[in-house]
This record gives C-alpha cells, sequence and structure tokens, in this order.
C-alpha cells in the first residue's frame, strides 16, 4: 500500500481525523435549558464559588491540550504549526482511541519559548494535563522547566515519552543479551530525546553513559556546549571521554540511536562488547538498518519502525500515562511515575527474546497497564 497516497486522500476527504461530541441531548426547551439558559449558570456559580468542581461539573477532568509549534516535528523538522496540525490531530486520536482521553490539538504561531510559557499557562483553567509536542531544543527544555508547578501535569512527549519506552525496551533487551545496568550505553543524539533518556537510564540505575552530538562525544573539554549539554555531564561521560561516535562505540554494550539514519556502520557495531543491543531509531531511516546490525554480531536490535520488530514507539506510553496522572489528579510528573510506566511496559513481555522485546501500540492491554502505574506511583 502507498501509504503517502492513501493518507492524503484520506485526509482530504475526511477533513482532518478528529471531531467534537458531545454528552447531553438537547431535543426540546428543557433540554436546552438544562444544558444551556438558564439552568447552566447555577453550574457556572458552583464552579466560581469552588474551582475544583471545574473537574466534577465540566470536560475538564480529562481534557489534555497538546502543543506545539511545528518546530521540531519528526521525520519532517520545522514545518510550522499549520504543517503540524495533522500529526497532532494523529496524536488526539490515539489519545482518545487507546485511553479515552479528550486531547484538543494547539499548534500555535510563536516560536518563542516566553511567549509558549505564557499560552500554557492561560489554558490551566480548561485543562487536566498538558502534553508538549515537536518543540525544538533547548526551547523545549526551557518552557518545560518553567511549567514545571503550574498545578496540572506537563509532559514532554519528545522527552519523556521517549525516555520511557527505551527504557521499557532497554528493560528486556537486557534479559535477552544477559546485560545488566553496568553496561555502557552510548546515546546518539542531544537534543530532547537523548538527553531526556540518558538521564532516565540513569536514574534507573545505569551510571556508565557517553552522549554524543553532531560534534562527538559530549565532554567537559569541549567550549561549545550549551547549558542543557552542560548539564548533562552530570550523569554521563564519568570518564571524560572525548572523539567521535566511534570512539565511544568501541568496547560499549548498548548503543541508543535519536539522532540521524545511516551513521552507524557495521564496524562501528563490530567493536562493541560481545552481543551489543541496538535501538537505532531515528525516522524514516534508522541509523543502521536492522539486517546490517544483526550481521555485524548485535543480538537485540530496535528502531522506530513498524515494519521491523521491536518498534520503539512513543504511543506505547502517552496513552497510559496520561489516563494515569488524570484519573489520580496528578499536579506533575516525577521520575518514579516515568520508570513505573517504563517497569509496566517492559512487564507485558513475560518471556522477551531477541524480536519481542516491547509490545505492540495496539495491544490492549498496554494502557490499562501503564495507567495503574502511574496511579500507584
Amino acid at each position: 500500500m502507498d501509504y503517502a497516497a492513501e493518507a492524503l486522500k484520506l485526509h482530504a476527504q475526511q477533513h482532518g481525523k478528529i471531531e467534537i461530541g458531545t454528552k447531553f441531548v438537547v431535543n426540546n426547551e428543557d433540554d436546552l435549558a438544562v444544558a444551556y439558559t438558564p439552568g447552566v449558570a447555577a453550574v457556572s456559580m458552583a464552579i466560581a464559588g469552588d474551582t475544583t468542581k471545574s473537574y466534577e461539573m465540566t470536560n475538564r477532568g480529562n481534557q489534555v491540550a497538546i502543543i506545539s509549534d511545528g518546530s521540531a516535528v519528526l521525520g519532517l523538522g520545522d514545518i510550522g504549526p499549520e504543517g503540524a496540525m495533522p500529526v497532532m490531530e494523529g496524536k488526539a486520536l490515539l489519545f482518545k482511541k487507546l485511553a479515552g482521553v479528550d486531547a484538543f490539538p494547539l499548534c500555535i504561531g510563536t516560536k518563542d519559548p516566553e511567549e509558549i510559557t505564557n499560552f500554557v499557562k492561560n489554558l490551566v483553567p480548561s485543562f487536566a494535563g498538558i502534553n508538549l509536542e515537536d518543540i525544538a531544543a533547548p526551547g523545549c527544555f526551557y518552557i518545560e522547566d518553567q511549567l514545571s508547578d503550574i498545578g496540572i501535569p506537563v509532559f514532554h512527549d519528545d522527552q519523556h515519552g521517549t525516555a520511557i519506552v527505551t527504557l521499557a525496551g532497554l528493560i528486556n533487551a537486557l534479559k535477552v543479551a544477559g546485560k545488566d545496568t553496568s553496561s555502557r550505553v552510548v546515546v546518539s543524539g542531544s537534543g530532547a530525546g537523548g538527553i531526556a533518556s540518558a538521564k532516565l537510564l540513569y536514574d534507573y540505575g545505569f551510571k556508565n553513559i557517553v552522549l554524543i552530538d553532531s560534534k562527538g562525544i559530549v565532554s567537559s573539554n569541549r567550549t561549545d556546549l550549551n547549558s542543557f549539554k552542560q548539564q548533562a555531564l552530570e550523569f554521563t561521560n564519568k570518564e571524560n571521554m572525548d572523539g567521535s561516535c566511534s570512539d565511544a562505540m568501541k568496547g560499549s554494550d548498548i548503543f541508543v540511536g535519536l539522532s540521524l539514519g545511516g551513521i552507524v556502520s557495521q564496524e562501528m557495531v563490530s567493536s562493541m562488547n560481545t552481543d551489543p543491543i541496538i535501538f537505532a531509531m531515528a525516522n524514516p531511516t534508522p541509523e543502521i538498518m536492522p539486517s546490517e546490525a544483526l550481521e555485524a554480531g548485535a543480538r537485540v536490535v530496535g528502531t522506530g519502525r513498524s515494519d521491523f520488530p521491536n518498534q520503539i514507539n512513543n504511543s506505547l506510553a502517552f496513552p497510559g500515562i496520561f489516563r494515569g496522572l488524570l484519573d489520580a489528579k496528578a499536579p506533575a510528573v516525577t521520575t518514579s511515575i516515568k520508570i513505573a510506566a517504563s517497569k509496566a511496559i517492559a512487564s507485558l513481555i513475560t518471556e522477551p527474546s531477541e524480536d519481542l522485546i516491547i509490545p505492540s501500540t495496539l495491544d490492549e492491554r498496554v494502557v490499562p497497564v501503564v495507567s495503574a502505574a502511574v496511579r500507584s506511583a
């Protein structure tokens, strides 16, 4: 099937993927008086007297805003807010289908981190959660930091969704490859997903992590690091290595690719320790194709694509995470919540193998298990 042609046809026919439904039936004047005026005035006054009742008397408690400026859409780059809308509609569709969450795509016409921050703060009375999406680094780090205490959870999926599913896959890949958290991990890509993944792996127990950017190993000897890469040195490259991605991969056990397609050679995989784990998650072209990585000695290979085994995709995380956050009325997303979600996803594969370390996005067990773990955490 030509997915591009089919997508163009269907999106034009349907005018997008989502619409608003209703809970009340309005067939007569009495129905109208209860749903709208004059009856609704009593509801408004009740909420005005106690704003927490907005969670009970409106749909707020089940509403999430998907916020994007379209500056870093996966595989497409900076395509602007209008170009990002189909992606955000798709995310809203998955929120509803998989977790029953009503998500509203809000693609906004500014890339100014301060303006985005203020915009989100002003949305708080209408939503119970915020999903930041496809906002370029380093602005996304600043935005999330500024929104950390607004009273409702803020989750940047490109950072934390990526980190959660990466950890979930590694939990089971370690079992297959006979490795543990003492393994040396190379994370290629020091944007939102790369830094967040390195941090969550560190928090889980991996202590030997090397971060790579387009200029090589992120080390304290470099003078061109932004403040976020400098902060990442607090939990990466403890030996202060220098060099290229190739240098970092020699003698390593795990490669996590969140960077560019085709940057890893078979020689680089062969230089790793025995039975290495390769997560080549660049889309649509992985850092190395799975067949090439396996030929070079990889024991477990995962990608971001659905046409290869072990698809490591954020959609395994965000529906269940937000279902749990909303049900618990959680004010924020903590490290313990993220690790609990990773463990929950990994737990669904009871007998991991080279071709099965993580469940499918459409596995109906995922959302209930993840949301329960989030509520507990």
